[in-house]
This record gives C-alpha cells, sequence and structure tokens, in this order.
C-alpha cells in the first residue's frame, strides 16, 4: 500500500522543515505540499527541501485548506491519501498502523488521536475531549491526521469547497460511506 501525504500550508515557515523531515524520515509514499499564497518564505524553504527528496513535491492552489487538499490528493499517486496539517507530527510507526487499520476492506479510512506537543493542564484536557468526541461521534478534525482510501475519496467528491470546518464536513460524509478507524495512536501537533 502507497501512502500519500498531502500537507496544505499557508505561512507555514516556521513548523514546516520539522515536519517534512519527520514525515520524510517515516518512508510513506509521496509527499506533497500544497500552498495557497504563502508570504512568509513557506514556499522557498519547501522548494529547497522537496529538491533533496525523489518523492516530494510542492504545488500551489488556491487559498482555502479545502482547494489545497482537493488539489494535492490530485497530485498525488498513493492509494491511500493523509491530510496532515503543517504543524502536524505523525507516529514513527504511521505507516504500519494505517496499513493495518485498511487491512479491513470495510474500512474507508479513520484519523489519530490527537496530543499537544508543549500540553498544559487545559492542553491535555483539550486533547482528550476531542479524542473522546471524536471517537463518540465518528467525525474527526484536520489536526487528527485524516486519512482515507483514494478511491473513497474520489467517490465523495473530495472536500467541499468551504471556507471552514472541511474536515469535519468530509468525515460526517466518510462516516456515513462506512466504517471509520478511530486510532488510539497518537500525533502530535
Amino acid at each position: 500500500m502507497t501512502i500519500s501525504v498531502i500537507i496544505p500550508t499557508l505561512n507555514e515557515y516556521t513548523v514546516l522543515a520539522q515536519t517534512l523531515a519527520h514525515t520524510t524520515a517515516l518512508d510513506l509514499g509521496d509527499i506533497i505540499v500544497v500552498d495557497g499564497g504563502s508570504t512568509d518564505g513557506t514556499v522557498p524553504l519547501a522548494e529547497e527541501l522537496c529538491a533533496r527528496t525523489a518523492n516530494m513535491g510542492v504545488i500551489t492552489a488556491p487559498r482555502g485548506r479545502a482547494r489545497q487538499m482537493n488539489e494535492g490528493a490530485k497530485a498525488s499517486r498513493g492509494e491511500t491519501l493523509l491530510f496532515l496539517h503543517a504543524d502536524t507530527q505523525l507516529p514513527d510507526n504511521a505507516g504500519r498502523i494505517i496499513e493495518s487499520a485498511l487491512a479491513d476492506p470495510t474500512v474507508n479510512g479513520g484519523r489519530f488521536d490527537v496530543q499537544f506537543d508543549h500540553p498544559s493542564p487545559w492542553g491535555r484536557m483539550i486533547g482528550a475531549f476531542m479524542n473522546w468526541r471524536s471517537r463518540l461521534s465518528g467525525i474527526a478534525t484536520g489536526d487528527q491526521a485524516i486519512f482515507v482510501r483514494r478511491q473513497v475519496f474520489e467517490q465523495l467528491g473530495g472536500f467541499s469547497d468551504i471556507p471552514l470546518m472541511e474536515d469535519i464536513e468530509f468525515s460526517k460524509r466518510l462516516k456515513r460511506a462506512g466504517r471509520v478507524a478511530a486510532l488510539r495512536e497518537t500525533v502530535t501537533t
């Protein structure tokens, strides 16, 4: 199974290098950075980092996370699409975890639990609440690194072109389409 990692960006210069270094080391498949008009040096940084690795690329798209992620999906090659925020780190064994979840053919996609990189008591509580709400409702946010089979993503028509909460709207449609894995392994944001 090949996994394409799609990272939408908009002025993510301060966090992108760390995320790309970590994600590249996981050797998941291709990595597509989709910029929506950054003015802070994100694009030159991404281009420099992507030039060092064969399976990485930078494209631009009209501003809007949904548009950017849809364009990234079109440019990617993987059987599985993983949508990752530029400030989020996947677990070291993310590829194996995703493959294991999708080994069940009735599972269309999924998401990880989330934790914050500098957790305060409030941060731990917010993360626990996000994970609990998501597990209970079956609805995920982009912070939880949503992944989906390409075929299902295309059947659903990708992300709806809405300015906010495109991740929640998509995860609702994904849930209606079939089973969604609520993984207990965590991403760090």
